[in-house]
């Protein structure tokens, strides 16, 4: 089971167990990581899972897609690493992860 780092806006770190084929998002709700607010329940609409992803982490997790980049629109500090955490698939390759929660 990949392994991923969520640094909560507090900046305290959560080391959790993702199952592949869930979300980050969903990994991150299992898990407790606060900042994941997840209010649309990963439908890509509301854009309360923005995290950032470390670099060196970005081919791994793939690009945006459109309907992200749209949702992303309405959210703040969006950077070249925004991702949506319901967007992104965990894969065996994510072990290791590491993302920043967003301060909205």
């Amino acid at each position: 089971m990949p392994k991923v780092t969520f640094i909560e806006r507090s900046g305290e770190v959560r080391v959790v167990d993702a199952t592949v084929g869930h979300s980050l998002m969903e990994a991150a709700r299992r898990n407790g990581v606060r900042g994941i607010a997840a209010d649309c329940g990963g439908c890509c609409i509301c854009g309360t899972c923005h995290v950032h992803v470390e670099p060196g982490w970005q081919a791994a997790v793939g690009p945006r897609t459109d309907i992200e980049i749209a949702t992303m629109e309405f959210s703040e500090n969006v950077a070249a690493n925004s991702r949506l955490a319901c967007q992104v698939k965990v894969t065996d390759a994510l072990d290791g992860l590491v993302v920043r929660v967003v301060e909205e």
